[in-house]
This record gives C-alpha cells, structure tokens and sequence, in this order.
C-alpha cells in the first residue's frame, strides 16, 4: 500500500475541518439559543421612585 501524496492528506483535513464547521454553524442556526438576550440597562424596579430597598432601610442591614 502506497503513502498517500501531502496534497491529499491537506485538502482531506482542511475538508474536514471545513465540514464540521460548517456542520456545528448549521445546527446553531437552526437551533438558536432560547437564553433571553442581555440587557445593557437593568430593568426599572417596580417600588415607587424615591423609595429606598427595603433592606438599606433596616438600621444595621449595611454591615
């Protein structure tokens, strides 16, 4: 059996590699994640403005 030529084993491998990436990039787009996306702003809080937390309004809850 004969050693297969260096241009064959590079385009095999690059071939491969290419197919997995293009395999693993198929699947995520069609499965795309179902994670919320990430806010840059927190959302507003619900209390009424100028109210503080309940729990920095506890004397000693800072420590």
């Amino acid at each position: 059996m004969n050693p297969l030529p260096d241009r064959t084993v590079i385009v095999g491998i690059l071939a491969t590699v290419g197919l997995v990436f293009a395999v693993v990039f198929w699947f995520v787009r069609l499965a795309p994640s179902v994670e919320p996306p990430m806010l840059w702003k927190e959302q507003p809080t619900l209390e009424a403005p100028g109210k503080a937390p309940t729990s920095l309004s506890k004397p000693g809850s800072l420590i």
